[in-house]
């Protein structure tokens, strides 16, 4: 099934400008439940509820607040908070070009891909002159009442869109107590380097899959065609090992076993 665009833009390039559709690079695949009620099999509906009285407070007699360190309670009203979402705007706008490598992987949340609307040959002459200057764009844009800074680069010929954490929200390394303990010996270094070099190997994350959700599945389908449930058995859990050195060894028997 072809995908499906979420928005439409214009990525502003100086005094250039190039439609584009965005797409979603990824796709809620998480399983998702409906509660039912035990006695008659019915969906059932979350409510807010009184906890003093009990009683369901309708949607339209609610009020947000926020909750300040102290403890008081600001109450804030809707009409108050949509004056602070920022301009409604179509336009992507390239604030810089700069190195591929300069944006640390930390700071990036969620992709999309970008695809032509309507202007081929502006999409595809953008696309060339990202691709001959080896860089990245530095940009940004509002979406849905939501301010965002990205990255856009190229994937496999493709302009990606690459949303961008806040600097509120990457814990920085100094903030993290230094690792320590004892210093390993020279035998210690040696093994953990071979078992470093026998591990070694490419990676093809196509295989990588969510084995949880495909159990659940394959649980479902067999309930639903009226079959046994599907026994799983579980992993033993591992004593913990305090000897570097025994582990390593252990680590490495088996590696060279499954060779």
């Amino acid at each position: 099934m072809a995908a499906r665009a979420m928005w439409k833009a214009v990525v502003q390039c100086g005094k250039h400008q190039v439609p584009v559709k965005l797409y979603s690079a990824i796709e809620d695949r998480n399983i998702h439940f409906r509660i039912l009620s035990r006695k008659d099999k019915q969906p059932v509906h979350g409510a807010m509820v009184n906890p003093e009285t009990g009683k369901i407070v309708p949607h339209d007699e609610t009020r947000r607040a926020y909750v300040a360190d102290n403890g008081d309670r600001v109450i804030l009203e809707t009409s108050e908070l949509d004056a602070l979402e920022p301009e409604a705007s179509r336009d992507i706008e390239i604030i810089a070009f700069l190195p591929t490598g300069q944006i640390d992987r930390r700071w990036y949340d969620r992709p999309y891909y970008l695809g032509p609307d309507g202007d081929s040959k502006a999409y595809f002459a953008f696309t060339e002159a990202i691709e001959s200057s080896k860089l990245q764009g530095f940009v940004r844009w509002v979406m849905r009442g939501k301010q965002y800074r990205g990255a856009l680069r190229l994937h496999q010929g493709y302009p990606v869109l690459m949303s961008l954490k806040h600097a509120d929200e990457v814990v920085a390394v100094e903030e993290l107590d230094a690792p320590g303990g004892p210093a390993l010996n020279p035998k210690e270094i040696e093994m953990a380097q071979q078992l470093v070099g026998m591990l070694a190997a490419e990676l093809n994350l196509s295989d990588f899959h969510d084995a949880y959700r495909e159990r659940v599945l394959k649980l479902v389908e067999a309930k639903a065609k009226g079959g046994p449930r599907l026994k799983l058995a579980k992993a033993r859990p591992k004593k913990p090992d305090d000897d570097v050195k025994r582990a390593l060894q252990a680590s490495l028997k088996s590696v060279r076993k499954s060779a």
